[in-house]
Order: C-alpha cells, then sequence, then structure tokens
C-alpha cells in the first residue's frame, strides 16, 4: 500500500494545480471580458523614461499645472524644437554698369554700320548719331542720316527706371531712348514706330537696336562673356522665382508667360549682332538687362549687388613629358 500512496500524492498535486490554473485563466477570461482586468489597468511605465506621466484617459480633464492645461507655464525650448519656416527668397542683383561707362566709344548699330559717341557736358550728357537706313525710293540701296545735322544732341536724364541709366531725346527729329548697358547702349524710339523717317534725305532708318563695338574686338573675349551669361541667365530665372512667389495666384500666369517671352525678346534684339555666335557679346548685355530690371521692379537696391561674375581660373601651360591632369607642380625656373 506505501508504493501506491506515493505515487498518488504527486498525481494529486499536479490535479489541484491544473484545476488552480483553470480557475484562474477562467477568472481572467471574465475580467477581461467585463473590463476589470488587465486592460483596464494603464500601462506601466518603461523603466528608461523616470516620472513619466500616466497616459490621460479618454475625455479626462488634465489637472492643474500640467503640461498642456490651461494656465500651465510655457516650455521655452517648444518654440525652438518646431521646424523653422523656409526663408523668402530675395532678388538676385548684378553689378550695375557705370552711366558713362560708354563715353567717348564709337559705338556701331549690331557691331555693323551708322555711329553713336556719347560724351559728358558738364553734368548732362550729349550724344552724336548717325542712323543707318534704306532709301524710301530704292529700298535696295542703303542710306545714312546725320541726327541734328551732325551737331551734339542734349540728352535728359530720366533715372534708372530699369535698373540702368536712362537718357532721352525727345527733342531730336528722331525722338529716342538709350539705356547705358556695360560697354554698349540699348536704343528704342520713344514714339513707338520703330522707322524713323528723314524726306528731305529720302531715308528711313531704324535705330532700334543695342549699339556696342564691331566684333573683331568682342571676340578674344568670348570666355569671359560665356561666364558671365551663366551668371545673368541665373539671375534672370531667379528673379523670376521670386516674382511668382510674391505674385498673388491670379497674377502668376502672365509672370510665367513674361519669361517665357524672354529668350525670344533676347533673339530678336541679338539676331542681327555682326558675329554674335562668335562672342554672344549681345545676349550677355540683354540678359544682364532684364536681370537688373527685374531686381528694379522687385524693390531691391540696384546700387548694392549680391552676386558678381567670378573669372574663369587660367589653364597651367601644359609642359612636355608631364602629364597635364596630374597634381604635380612645374620646376620653377
Amino acid at each position: 500500500m506505501r508504493p501506491t500512496r506515493v505515487l498518488l500524492a504527486p498525481l494529486l498535486a499536479l490535479a489541484g494545480l491544473s484545476a488552480l490554473a483553470q480557475e484562474a485563466a477562467a477568472q481572467n477570461f471574465f475580467e477581461e471580458l467585463f473590463g476589470i482586468g488587465r486592460a483596464a489597468r494603464p500601462p506601466v511605465p518603461p523603466r528608461g523614461v523616470p516620472n513619466a506621466p500616466p497616459p490621460a484617459q479618454p475625455g479626462a480633464v488634465p489637472q492643474p499645472g500640467a503640461p498642456g492645461a490651461p494656465g500651465a507655464p510655457i516650455d521655452p525650448n517648444a518654440e525652438a524644437q518646431k521646424p523653422a519656416a523656409p526663408a523668402p527668397m530675395r532678388p538676385v542683383v548684378l553689378k550695375a554698369p557705370a552711366d558713362d561707362n560708354v563715353v567717348g566709344q564709337d559705338l556701331l548699330l549690331n557691331g555693323l554700320n551708322g555711329t553713336l559717341k556719347m560724351e559728358r557736358a558738364g553734368a548732362s550728357m550729349t550724344a552724336r548719331m548717325t542712323l543707318p537706313g534704306t532709301k524710301v525710293s530704292q529700298p535696295t540701296e542703303s542710306c545714312s542720316v546725320p541726327l541734328s545735322a551732325g551737331q551734339a544732341i542734349a540728352l535728359t536724364a530720366a533715372g534708372k527706371p530699369e535698373g540702368v541709366a536712362r537718357f532721352e531725346a525727345g527733342a531730336a527729329e528722331c525722338p529716342l531712348r538709350f539705356e547705358v548697358l556695360e560697354g554698349g547702349v540699348l536704343v528704342t524710339p520713344l514714339g513707338g514706330n520703330p522707322v524713323c523717317t528723314f524726306s528731305a534725305a529720302d531715308c528711313a532708318t531704324t535705330p532700334a537696336g543695342l549699339w556696342g563695338p564691331g566684333a573683331a574686338t568682342l571676340i578674344p573675349r568670348s570666355a569671359e562673356f560665356d561666364t558671365a551669361r551663366g551668371v545673368a541667365d541665373k539671375a534672370v530665372r531667379e528673379n523670376y522665382k521670386v516674382m511668382t512667389q510674391r505674385a498673388r495666384r491670379e497674377d502668376v500666369r502672365p509672370i510665367v508667360t513674361e519669361q517665357a517671352a524672354f529668350s525670344s525678346d533676347r533673339e530678336q534684339v541679338c539676331r542681327t549682332y555682326a558675329r554674335e555666335g562668335s562672342h554672344g557679346f549681345c545676349h550677355l548685355r540683354f540678359s544682364e538687362a532684364r536681370a537688373l530690371a527685374l531686381a528694379a521692379r522687385l524693390g531691391a537696391n540696384t546700387a548694392a549687388p549680391t552676386a558678381a561674375v567670378a573669372p574663369r581660373p587660367r589653364r597651367k601651360p601644359v609642359v612636355d613629358g608631364m602629364n597635364p591632369d596630374a597634381g604635380g607642380s612645374a620646376i620653377a625656373e
């Protein structure tokens, strides 16, 4: 009988534990079912967060002084932790050409014909000009007319409404506007008619366009012009972006249309400049003038440039027996 009692004791103990486990499981089931078990108790905060406040219950009112409660002290670091708003774009301003940088130079319409020479007379500016054109009676033949019979024409200063110095000759036989660029002058008729006709000389002239140096003096500077044009074109794009950023929704479309027309306007002005494809002088000056005009429209101070043309680094001369791409230096003489 003793072996039987020894075997029955563990079996009875296991049966008791199994019954207790089943009873506990049943109790836990009903507690969870009626919301009085672990689901109703708040979770224990992780050990790594000291003094973590208990999670807010739905519909509970925060206690006075707790974060988020009315009248609670404001955390001074809360604003600093917020992501900073993007800074508004600013206009790009190129260096404006000096008012008298073309004084005393002989300029040609599109670098081809005619003559324009601006001179300083005290505080005022004068111009001597010969306009090229074609004969009215024989349109296939060329002609030229000296404005004001070759005498100096007094120019009226009109400020810098488009970012560059502007002068006007409103009293001349052919009223003209002169905008001084770097090394050239952009001329436009004041009356709106691009043709000025001189009946006595049987000559119809078209003075509108860029008056600048001949191609022979510009081609050696083609690399310089190419670098500067990249800076000018970027300034034009950035200033158009600023305009669209500041404009109202209904005003964006006209700005986009104007930007799209910029390239065609430039091509219209520069397509007849002598050997423009070899030096790019006209395209550069037109782009610079447009960038300055946009900056002026945006209210920027055009007297304080924010972008400059950096000269291209010159390549070192190749020495026989050396790899030009190697990092070594040549032996000093």
